[in-house]
């Protein structure tokens, strides 16, 4: 099996210097990638065919992480600000697309249909979440639950050609590196006032906060000491780490009722890079104190 270079494969598709001057594109989700290139390079029948769908599946994913981070505020912007959203229109919508070129060149036709359709449900649920939040429908575990099913639901099409035991474990792996992802993504929006309006610690501080807190909530723009004193108070680093902990060990677990070492280990290293990106995140924050 080759060793998993996707983002390698990747950076020809998105290493443009219009991209690199006037933008910034998201990350490359590179646990569920990785997980992904494993899962299929131990199936016989798939394993031809695992860096073209881990591409592919890349492409995809990082086209529309990259329109989620377009602003849709209505006021006037600077010109530098309206270049990076037209350009971050122009890229969701060139990565979003490169997948069927590819799949059709290789006639993979049927992966074609298989992932469009995982695009529209994705859509689906964002579409249910957002109207949910801006109804205040959720509390900060449907909002973790949700957050971790869209960023799994792409990665689900799998499940259908994978066989035997990868077949029946892949949606329990998937959804726990999936909410690895998410609960590390939402530490550091806890420590962002910038990130912080409709992230699970503010969701958590809508159930259990003060009326004062919440009124604050409300407001357009938060103040960096308003947010750490709410963070402290309602010790959500710890909490946080806790679910991590949890989704880790849930992973490993998994990872023991398999045959094959190599997939084990694979495993075992996706857990430590994700647990290792916490190291660093606590050590830069306690930097900054």
């Amino acid at each position: 099996m080759k060793p998993y270079r996707i983002p390698e494969l990747a950076r020809k598709y998105v290493e443009y210097d219009m991209i690199q001057k006037h933008t910034e594109l998201p990350e490359l989700s590179n646990p569920r990638l990785r997980l992904a290139y494993a899962f299929l390079g131990q199936q016989q029948s798939l394993a031809k065919h695992s860096e073209l769908y881990t591409l592919v599946i890349s492409l995809v994913q990082l086209g529309m992480d990259t329109h989620d981070l377009i602003d849709t505020d209505e006021e006037k912007r600077l010109e530098t600000q309206m270049r990076s959203r037209q350009l971050k229109v122009l890229a969701g919508d060139y990565l979003s697309a490169r997948f069927y070129q590819l799949l059709s060149e290789a006639g993979q036709i049927d992966m074609v249909s298989q992932i469009s359709n995982a695009v529209s449900e994705v859509n689906r649920l964002k579409v249910n979440l957002y109207v949910r939040m801006r109804q205040m429908r959720v509390n900060a575990e449907d909002y973790l639950s949700a957050a971790v099913q869209l960023k799994s639901t792409l990665f689900q099409i799998f499940a259908t050609t994978l066989n035997g035991i990868l077949s029946r474990i892949w949606p329990e792996v998937l959804n726990d590196v999936s909410r690895c992802e998410v609960v590390l993504d939402e530490m550091e929006r806890s420590e962002s006032s910038a990130r912080f309006n409709k992230s699970w610690a503010y969701w958590h501080v809508m159930e259990v906060g003060t009326e004062l807190e919440r009124e604050g909530l409300a407001q357009i723009t938060y103040e960096p000491a308003f947010i750490n004193n709410l963070v402290e108070k309602y010790d959500v680093r710890n909490q946080l780490a806790v679910k991590l902990k949890h989704a880790a060990d849930a992973v490993m677990t998994a990872a023991g009722m398999l045959e094959s070492d190599h997939l084990r280990m694979e495993l075992t290293h996706i857990v430590d890079a994700l647990l290792n990106k916490q190291t660093d995140y606590i050590a830069a924050l306690n930097e900054t104190r």
